[in-house]
């Protein structure tokens, strides 16, 4: 599959595959925080926004997904924003980076224009239609919020007149559940 792109600004770089078997390609930095000769440093409240200086002419029913590179984050806690592209957008990609803090072992990071920040691939997009219905399918989980863990609790199936309710007896002090608006 060919994807047409187009630099916007001379420092970008176009996007590579780091090995044969990589599932995404990478992603670079043509500018950092606006400056384009020099860098900045991601630390834990000084996130940094990154302009690869690339547009992408993503094909109708597709889209980019921006990914963090498992390196930056397990070396120095430094992660990108998972991002979408969509299809009509033909804008510059834009990239921001945060560092969690968590890795306090680790200096701060100091990226620069020409530094691989992210990665990205092309996903599906299908669209799709809805239908209001009245019963939803049956499902092992139901509508609980959370997993059981694989302990097999069972959960009960609710139609939709039942799952259209605000809060619930715990949440409110066991006054009651109101009905949601539609």
């Amino acid at each position: 599959m060919n994807i047409n792109i187009c630099k916007l600004h001379p420092a970008a770089i176009v996007p590579t595959y780091s090995t044969e078997g990589a599932a995404c390609f990478d992603l670079y930095a043509a500018t950092v925080n606006d400056y384009d000769r020099i860098g900045d440093v991601v630390y834990r409240g000084h996130p940094v926004i990154v302009d690869t200086g690339l547009a992408f002419d993503v094909p109708p029913g597709w889209m980019l997904k921006i990914h963090p590179r498992s390196g930056l984050k397990f070396t120095h806690g430094v992660e990108a924003f998972s991002g979408v592209i969509d299809s009509d957008f033909r804008g510059s990609v834009r990239v921001l980076l945060e560092s969690a803090g968590d890795h306090y072992e680790s200096h701060p990071l100091r990226i620069n224009p020409g530094d691989r920040v992210a990665q990205a691939s092309l996903v599906p997009a299908p669209r799709v239609t809805f239908t209001v219905v009245e019963q939803m399918s049956l499902t092992e989980r139901g509508g609980s919020p959370v997993s059981d863990g694989g302990r097999g609790l069972k959960h009960q199936s609710r139609q939709c007149a039942a799952l259209r309710r605000c809060g619930s007896p715990v949440s409110d002090g066991g006054r009651g559940l109101k009905p949601c608006l539609m």
